[in-house]
Parts: structure tokens; C-alpha cells; sequence
């Protein structure tokens, strides 16, 4: 008896063992598979007992943001650990997960999100915007939009994209209208074959995904891994819907293997899926889908790609045969072969719109009527933006770590996209047929509190044009930088020793390199121009003495300046040009951009022959670089730079802002006799002129909205990502100019000024341009960033109404004033301008007019930040035409703020009666029915 339960017991524990170690071995995840669980604290880890795959915490992949968890009355209903915890980054405008992957290779990413009102705010059902966005990589990908949204409900978000390196980054944005999170971060590799439309230039994002046959246990409602060896999310219909196939829906099945031919399997759908389907009764012909975006769903103009599975699996007959239109037919006659898997899809054909119809319909021959297994639906993810070359991204990302810099923002690609660059950097963007990615060839670390040596990274960076480490705690020897493209090295005030290296001093010899050492103790016995200070003191004491020197001979000096008038009115008569190089200012201004001579800016602009336009400044003329691209060179001619006010403010504000809507300066002149600024050339003018130029040219409603936005987003780059912040003091219609595909572009910073994030206003005198002062600035000479919302606002209307800021109706009006009493009067559609000839919606136009009248409340208090302006118009243009493109050339892509409110994909039948009837409606002879597919 004893030696009976021994036996027992052992056995007992044998199985045991084998339980647990098909546990282990099951916990073990697929090659390449990654599992996050965002937010969760115990970096042991734990195995998803659902999936029996291990989740691990996300502290090794993102930099910054908090842990936190649902609240504790959400925690029951949670259907897995993911869903408990998040992270959430109340900081910063980007923040980046970093996952390693494969070069090339193609993978799926999938993010989800439960609120769990974990910020006891309640901010998916407040009535407020709760917002955010998401790049894959650097690319725009979808929105997360959790308005009106059940907080225990979660929001998935899925791409298959290819990783542009060895790694691949899912970037969480801030639109100002909540605070982003995450729950959950998955990876997974695919097959090199499969979704062959995906490409370094193409991702695609999750619509839709089902599969058919009457799915009746509740755990199949998704099916997912092991099944799907890749992970893929298959929704079942019928649980979806609670169809339980009453008349005339038939459900298949079948127990034979569905195989696929070689080398045409290019999608890997699970064979289990393979074997079941939804088909019709024989009575009926046709199975119609819609294909549409849910009623909360903010954007209208998602590409959309449908692929559709078939396998025939009803043995007994297999005669079946229909068409497969979208509007117009996409394959005729196709008939799907027994126990064999077919995917029809359209390589790369993206759909135009996001609502189209989808028929099924038999063809005469056929004596079945169609039948359907699986359908998948993705919208495009266009990959236009470029990551920064991978040599300067790991040169960069060694930097960081050497010197410990997790506390500034760098966060994401350093280049790209623009608006996100990181602080300090300069990347060149122009593309070349040898490399398209964008190098850094700017780094400015002065001040940072930088200790150690110099990074030896520094040297791999080839394009690396400007290096500024000054005024830190740097200590040692200069490392032997060969690099042909430095041509500034400022390690000015820091503790630096040792020989310099023989490369560098023959660079400095040959006038190659501006080295700045002075304020090391290798200077103490060096008196070489690099070690003395930049006579900052001697200069700024030289206009004091020369006045000190020329007031007793002020009549002598007004007598040389008429002699030389008068002398250059002759010359110019006599057909001879003065030397103007002898009045080149000797001091340049210490800023990283290229300084023309006077000579080279007749070259350029073929000795000022061609005027396009004039200012305040002074005349504006068009000019041609040796490289060929045009450029706008501003004159302001006979003048010293000491009284030019907008000059310095100009140079010095455009050297430092960087930005896709912000006009990009090429370089500057500094002559006593002409100060000039030479900026990109605009071909399509201002937006003033288009506004008011008759019908020469007339923007739609979508193009003035598109520049509003582009307008918004130059403004809130000067308020929020500048550092001191920056006021423009003049926007309006006249200073937003608009490239060759109406990209809205900020000139003209003559008046702008910067303050301090501690200061919430600065004192300066009134200044601007009539119409578009803001009224509390000019009472109190207190200036804020809510100036230039005010003057945005002004902007605003003038794109709205096609009015100017001030004008006669009979009298004379203020733009606000005369919105305010035209909607008083009469309707909404007496302020729209005549020339958009009532093509808009009416909604957008009454929200962007709202906001417009937000912008220019009187006191600053009440008006928006630029950040929730930017919010405001995305909503009312949730999408980036694709046909107009940025001012480097880049297209913009179209991206759509998606609700989650879900997708809907209809789907409904019809049929003909066996008399030949066509559509028609009814439970019993035609339409039988209407399913809302809910999605996500």
C-alpha cells in the first residue's frame, strides 16, 4: 500500500514538472518578440496568463514620465496586467520609447491605452479635448483621441513599418489638449514577404481586422497569439455583433487543412482562419461592406488599402465565381480555389477616401453566391520625413551618455521632424541622391555645466561645421579633431591643458578654422589670437571714443558726407560704381551664418535690377545664389548699423530660431554704406496679397486654413521652444509669407523681442501695425506672448472675411467690430468671404471664427495660448493636404485625428430573387440588415 502511494506521488510530481516546464517553455517569446508593460514598477517582470508570454517594465526603453495606475473601482473589469498600469509625460513635447530592432527589417508595433482615470481628473468625460499624438519614428502616425471616452475602455493603435535602424521609436506628442500616456508597447517581427506595399517610404496603420464563420465561445472574440504566430488582432463578426447567422447569412467550417501555393502567401493569415467563412443563402447574389469612419472621429481623408481573404471550403460544389468592385470593379470573375488560401488586394492603390463601398456580386455563370473568410483594412502612414544619419545619431547618443545630459530634451531622431529637433543642434535637411538623411552640423553645449573630457565622439561627425562647448568645466587635452568640415571650435572658458594638435593649428594657420580658447589655463602662456579675448571690451568702448573724437568736427564731417553724395551722383551718372568694399564694418556679428559682401550682393541680385517689394526697412529685391535657389535680399542703403533699429534684432533673432514655418535667413550684409538680410525666396508673396488680390488667385477654405495652422505653429515655436521665449510685436497678413505650395511662412522679425521664462512681461514701447495692436499692450507698453495671439487673431479674421484690419463700411471699422455686429444682424455666412463662393463647412466656419474672437479678447488673460490655437485648428483640419508641401520640398503628409470612437465598418447584403430582380430592400427578398463593426 505504501509502495503503491509512493508510486503515485511520484507520478504526481512527474507531471508536475512537465506542467511547469511547458509553462517556462511557452513563456518563452518568439524571436524578436517585445512586450511592455508601461508603467509597471517590478522589473522582475511577469508571464500575461492569457498569453503566456513575458511582459517586462519599460524602464530600459524611454527617458522621463511617471508610473501610475488605474484607479482601484476600474481594476476588476481589467482583461489583462497591461491594462492596469501607464505611464504618463506631463513634460516636455516629445517623449520617445526606443525599442532595439533590425535594420530593413519589417515589424508590427501596437500601443494601447487605458485612462483608468488615473489622474482622478476625469478628463475623458469632462467635455474637454483630450488629445495627443503619435510618430513612428519620425513620421506622423495617428492621433489618440480619448474625448467622451469610457475611462476603462482601452485604444489600440497598431503600424507595420520597417525600422529605418537598429532601432525603431514610437514617439508620444503633446498637443496641449492632455496629458499623453501609454499602457502598453508591443513588438513584433514579420516575414521580409509579407504586406508587400510596405516600404521605406509607405507604413500602414490598423483600420480593421475580422474574420467570418459563426465564433460562438466568448474567448475567440479576438483571436490572436499562438494562433497568429505574428500577433495579429482577428476580431471574430459574429461575436462582434452577436450574429448568431439567422436567414439568409450561411456559416462554413471545415476540418481540411487550407494551405496556401508557394510564393504567394504574402500575408500569413493563420490557416484556422482559413476554415471557416460567411456566405448567403442562394436566393441572394451580392455581399456589400461599407467601409467607414465612426461619428467621433475627427478627420474625413484617410488612404485606405482593403484586403480580402477567401479560401472555397464547401466541398460538395465548388461553382463560385463574382466580381469585386469599389465603386468601379477591382477584379472580375474571381473565383477562390478549394481548401486554397487567395488574397486579393491592390499593390500600393490606395483609396482616395475613407467611406467607400465594397460589393461582392455573382457573376451570371456562378451557381453559388460569394462568400468571404477574412478582411483586413489599414490606412497609409506616409514616411516623408528622413531620420538624421545613423552615423550622427549614435555619434550624438554617445555624447549624451559621456556627459550625463538626460536632463535636456533630447528625446526622438535629433533632426527630425524640424518642429522637434533637439535643443542645441542644427541639422542640415537638404537632400542629396549620396545620403537623404539629415546631419547635424551644429552642436552648442556652452553653459550646459558639462565636467570631464572632451568626447573623442565629436571626431566621427563628419559634417560638423560649428562645435560650441564654452563656458563649462571641461578639463584635459584637445582631442585631435580631423575633421575637414569644423570650421568653428569655441572651447572658450573652460579648464583645458595640454598641446594643441598639430591638424588643428594648421587649420587655424590657414584661416580653415575660428579656435577659441581664451579662459583656459592653456593659455597662460599663449598670446595666439585663438587665446585672447575677442576685444568684446576694446569694441564696445570704440563708438564712444570716436564720438568723443568727432563731435568738435561735426561741420567737417557733414561737409566730407555732401562731398561724397555729390561724388556719387556723378559716378553713378558716368556710369562708374563707388568701391563699397572699403566700407565693409570691420566687426562681424558673432553668429553662425554666411556674411556677403556688397560686391557679392550685386552679383546676386544682378546690380538690384529687380525689385519685389518695399518696406519700412527699405526695398526688397530678387536675387540668385551661385547654387541656383532664389532668395529675397532686403536693402536698407546709406546707413550705419548703430541707427538701424530693426537690423540687429532681425540678424540675431533669425541666427537662432530654426523652424519649417519661420523664414529662413541665408546670411546678412554688414556695410556702412548697406546693411541687408538675405532670406529664402517666396515666389507665391504674402498672404496679403492673395487676400486682397482681386481674382488674380483665390485660396479655398482648406488652403487659408492650412496657413492659419502653419502661421500657429511659427508662433508657438517663438513662445514655447525658444529659450529666452520670443514676440514677434508684428504679425499680420503682410509679414506671412507663402512658398510655391502656400506654405505659410513668419518673416520680418525686425520688432521682435525675447524675455525670460521668469519674467511674465516685459515694459517697451508701443510699436506695430495699425489694426493689429493689442489693445492691453498698448495701454500698459506690457508685453506678453498674448500680443501676438491677439495680432493672430486679427490674422485670423482677415483669412476668414478677406477684409483688411481696418476699413470703410461706410465708416471706419475694426475687423472685430465689424464680425461682431454682422453675426448680430444676420447669420455666420455674412462674414465668410464672397470668394470662397459658400464652398466650406459651416461648423468649421462658425469654430474658426470662435476662435478668432477668443484670439482678440481685449484682455490677455482671456485669449488662448498659441498651443491651444494649434489644438483648436486641428481639429477643425485634422489633415495635411498632401499636396502641399513644406518649404523644404518635403510633401506633407495627410494624418487624421482619430477618435477611437471607433471605426465603423458596415456591412450588409443584398441579392436577387430567382426572378431577376435587382436591389432591393427588406428582410426577405433584398437588404436584410445593417451591422455597425465597432472597432477598437
Amino acid at each position: 500500500m505504501a509502495i503503491s502511494f509512493t508510486t503515485k506521488l511520484t507520478w504526481i510530481f512527474a507531471l508536475l514538472l512537465i506542467l511547469v516546464m511547458t509553462i517556462q517553455v511557452r513563456a518563452q517569446p518568439p524571436p524578436g518578440f517585445i512586450n511592455i508593460d508601461c508603467g509597471w514598477k517590478n522589473n522582475s517582470g511577469y508571464v500575461d496568463q492569457a498569453l503566456i508570454l513575458p511582459y517586462s517594465s519599460d524602464g530600459d526603453y524611454v527617458e522621463g514620465g511617471m508610473n501610475h495606475e488605474m484607479l482601484p473601482e476600474f481594476m476588476a473589469g481589467a482583461t489583462n496586467e497591461q491594462q492596469k498600469t501607464l505611464r504618463s509625460f506631463p513634460d516636455g513635447s516629445r517623449n520617445c520609447y526606443t525599442l532595439p530592432s533590425n535594420i530593413s527589417k519589417k515589424y508590427l508595433l501596437r500601443a494601447t491605452f487605458t485612462y483608468g482615470n488615473y489622474d482622478r481628473l476625469n478628463k475623458t468625460l469632462d467635455g474637454s479635448l483630450f488629445l495627443f499624438g503619435l510618430h513612428i519614428g519620425v513620421n506622423f502616425w495617428e492621433a489618440v483621441n480619448l474625448s467622451n471616452w469610457d475611462p476603462s475602455s482601452t485604444v489600440l493603435k497598431e503600424v507595420i513599418t520597417i525600422a529605418p535602424s537598429n532601432f525603431v521609436s514610437i514617439c508620444l506628442i503633446n498637443f496641449g489638449s492632455g496629458t499623453p500616456f501609454i499602457s502598453s508597447l508591443e513588438l513584433r517581427p514579420l516575414q521580409d514577404t509579407m504586406y508587400p506595399f510596405v516600404n521605406a517610404s509607405v507604413s500602414v496603420s490598423y483600420f480593421q481586422r475580422y474574420r467570418f464563420g459563426n465564433i460562438t465561445d466568448i474567448k475567440d472574440y479576438i483571436t490572436r497569439y499562438p494562433m497568429d504566430p505574428y500577433d495579429r488582432f482577428w476580431q471574430s463578426w459574429s461575436l462582434t455583433y452577436g450574429k448568431s447567422y439567422s436567414y439568409p447569412w450561411i456559416s462554413l467550417n471545415t476540418s481540411n487543412k487550407v494551405e496556401s501555393l508557394p510564393g504567394t502567401d504574402v500575408f500569413n493569415v493563420p490557416s484556422a482562419i482559413f476554415q471557416q467563412a460567411s456566405t448567403l443563402d442562394t436566393n441572394y447574389s451580392s455581399i456589400q461592406f461599407a467601409v467607414a469612419q465612426g461619428p467621433n472621429l475627427l478627420g474625413n481623408n484617410q488612404k485606405l488599402l482593403p484586403i480580402f481573404h477567401f479560401a472555397e471550403i464547401n466541398e460538395s460544389n465548388p461553382n463560385r465565381r463574382f466580381d469585386i468592385y469599389a465603386g468601379e470593379l477591382l477584379f472580375p470573375g474571381f473565383s477562390p480555389s478549394l481548401f486554397q488560401m487567395d488574397s486579393k488586394y491592390m499593390n500600393g492603390q490606395f483609396l482616395q477616401n475613407s467611406f467607400t463601398y465594397f460589393s461582392l456580386n455573382k457573376t451570371a455563370t456562378s451557381s453559388l453566391p460569394p462568400l468571404i473568410n477574412a478582411f483586413e483594412v489599414y490606412s497609409l502612414v506616409g514616411m516623408e520625413n528622413f531620420t538624421t544619419d545613423s552615423d550622427d545619431v549614435k555619434c550624438i547618443k554617445e555624447v549624451k551618455k559621456y556627459y550625463n545630459l538626460a536632463r535636456i530634451n533630447w528625446n526622438g531622431d535629433p533632426c527630425s521632424p524640424t518642429e522637434y529637433s533637439w535643443e542645441g543642434l542644427t541639422c542640415d535637411h537638404s537632400k542629396s541622391n549620396q545620403n537623404p538623411n539629415p546631419r547635424i552640423v551644429t552642436v552648442n553645449l556652452s553653459t550646459r555645466g558639462l565636467r570631464g573630457g572632451l568626447a573623442i565622439s565629436f571626431m566621427n561627425m563628419t559634417s560638423l561645421e560649428n562645435l560650441d562647448l564654452s563656458h563649462n568645466n571641461l578639463t584635459g587635452a584637445i582631442p585631435d579633431y580631423q575633421l575637414e568640415s569644423l570650421t568653428v571650435l569655441n572651447l572658450s572658458n573652460n579648464k583645458i591643458d595640454g598641446p594643441i594638435p598639430d591638424y588643428i593649428l594648421r587649420r587655424v594657420q590657414a584661416g580653415l578654422l575660428d579656435l577659441r580658447l581664451e579662459g583656459n589655463p592653456v593659455c597662460s602662456n599663449n598670446r595666439d589670437t585663438y587665446c585672447s579675448e575677442n576685444n568684446n571690451k576694446k569694441r564696445n568702448t570704440t563708438p564712444t571714443v570716436l564720438i568723443a573724437v568727432i563731435v568738435p568736427a561735426v561741420l567737417i564731417s557733414l561737409l566730407v558726407g555732401m562731398c561724397i553724395l555729390w561724388k556719387l551722383y556723378w559716378k553713378g551718372n558716368s556710369g562708374d560704381n563707388e568701391d563699397y568694399a572699403m566700407y565693409e564694418e570691420e566687426t562681424p556679428l558673432h553668429i553662425d551664418i554666411r556674411r556677403f559682401t556688397y560686391a557679392e550682393l550685386k552679383v546676386i541680385t544682378n546690380n538690384f535690377q529687380s525689385i519685389i517689394g518695399k518696406g519700412g526697412f527699405g526695398i526688397v529685391y530678387h536675387g540668385k545664389l551661385e547654387s541656383g535657389d532664389e532668395v529675397a535680399v532686403k536693402v536698407l542703403m546709406e546707413t550705419s548699423i548703430d541707427e538701424s533699429t530693426d537690423f540687429l534684432p532681425e540678424v540675431q533673432t533669425l541666427s537662432k530660431v530654426h523652424h519649417k514655418n519661420l523664414v529662413t535667413m541665408q546670411g546678412y550684409c554688414q556695410n556702412k554704406k548697406c546693411l541687408a538680410l538675405v532670406y529664402d525666396f517666396m515666389p507665391r508673396g504674402n498672404l496679403q496679397q492673395i487676400l486682397r488680390g482681386g481674382d488674380i488667385y483665390s485660396l479655398d477654405w482648406e488652403q487659408r486654413l492650412h496657413i492659419a495652422l502653419d502661421a500657429a505653429q511659427g508662433l508657438e515655436y517663438l513662445h514655447e521652444s525658444c529659450t529666452p521665449s520670443i514676440v514677434h510685436r508684428d504679425v499680420k497678413t503682410a509679414n506671412i509669407l507663402l512658398d510655391k505650395n502656400l506654405v505659410g511662412i513668419i518673416s520680418d522679425f525686425g520688432l521682435s523681442r525675447a524675455f525670460n521664462d521668469a519674467h511674465t512681461h516685459i515694459s517697451t514701447v508701443a510699436a506695430g501695425t495699425l489694426g493689429y495692436l493689442d489693445p492691453e499692450y498698448h495701454a500698459t507698453f506690457q508685453l506678453t506672448v498674448k500680443t501676438d495671439v491677439y495680432s493672430f487673431g486679427i490674422v485670423l479674421l482677415e483669412i476668414i472675411t478677406g477684409q483688411p484690419p481696418v476699413f470703410n463700411d461706410p465708416h471706419t471699422v475694426h475687423l472685430p467690430n465689424w464680425v461682431r455686429q454682422k453675426i448680430a444682424k444676420g447669420s455666420i455666412h455674412d462674414v465668410a468671404d464672397k470668394r470662397l463662393l459658400d464652398q466650406y463647412d459651416a461648423s468649421s466656419l462658425e469654430s474658426v471664427i470662435d476662435l478668432a474672437m477668443n484670439c482678440v479678447e481685449n484682455a490677455a488673460i482671456d485669449r488662448p495660448s498659441m498651443t491651444e490655437v494649434i489644438s483648436r485648428l486641428k481639429v477643425w483640419l485634422p489633415a495635411l493636404s498632401s499636396d502641399k508641401q513644406s518649404a523644404s520640398g518635403t510633401p506633407r503628409r495627410k494624418y487624421s485625428m482619430d477618435s477611437e470612437i471607433p471605426k465603423q465598418f458596415q456591412m450588409m447584403i443584398s441579392g436577387v430573387s430567382n426572378e431577376g430582380t435587382s436591389f432591393q430592400s427588406g428582410y426577405t427578398s433584398g437588404l436584410t440588415e445593417i451591422s455597425m463593426f465597432s472597432g477598437r
